[in-house]
């Protein structure tokens, strides 16, 4: 039965509006952004077999154009407005986190993170760099590597650092593997840029490593 014939209360858009986008299931905020369905096929429906042909929201939200359109009634438009919506929600977070001191909001920070570093198959070192209020002066992906590491040249930090007068870092990499624990070399290295990095009155105020879905701050493991 098409969308339009379901009882308003029912219908993705009409529900959105009267209880909230929070009371919408995946299947249903994707419906939303399909607008139409195929033939045989409601646009919920048709967001319901996407959603089981990937396995979830974040692997379809992962996929590329090519995997994307290999769905019957998917095309490059549709693709583009995937990630369209995408980039807004990380520009979104990134305004919110300019907006505040970067320390005072470490769940905005995480989030942003997440939205930038948890997608990438291979290693992504990267920077926030904070004004002398802590707050969001740019992030800046720096050194990218194989899935066994990224190399990271300190001197390269500490120019990219100079370079946006920053007076304080938030470092980010992420980890292939999901596991958001971080290695003897990751514990080495935030050492060592934290020392370069004192040289020219530059703190590192934290280094949070993104893994699947979860996050490792040192500074909340008393670690900096």
């Amino acid at each position: 039965m098409p969308i339009n014939h379901w009882p308003p209360a029912e219908r993705p858009r009409e529900k959105l509006l009267l209880r909230g986008s929070t009371a919408l299931s995946d299947a249903e905020l994707l419906a939303i952004l399909l607008r139409t369905g195929i033939a045989g096929k409601s646009a919920v429906d048709l967001a319901r077999e996407m959603l089981a042909t990937f396995g979830g929201l974040r692997p379809l939200l992962d996929a590329s154009q090519r995997d994307f359109c290999q769905i019957r009634g998917m095309g490059a438009t549709k693709y583009v407005q995937l990630q369209a919506v995408l980039e807004i929600g990380r520009r979104y977070l990134e305004d919110q986190l300019k907006r505040q001191d970067a320390l005072t909001s470490p769940r905005h920070t995480c989030r942003y993170l997440m939205t930038r570093l948890r997608h990438y198959p291979h290693e992504v070192f990267a920077a926030l760099f904070l004004d002398n209020r802590h707050r969001v002066i740019t992030y800046e992906e720096l050194f990218r590597g194989t899935i066994d590491g990224a190399s990271v040249h300190p001197r390269e930090v500490v120019k990219q650092a100079l370079s946006h007068n920053a007076a304080a870092l938030i470092l980010a990499h992420n980890h292939p593997s999901g596991v958001a624990e971080p290695s003897a070399a990751d514990r080495r290295l935030t050492q060592r840029l934290t020392s370069a990095l004192a040289l020219v009155d530059i703190r590192v105020l934290d280094h949070i490593i993104i893994g699947d879905g979860d996050s490792y701050s040192f500074a909340e493991h008393g670690q900096m």
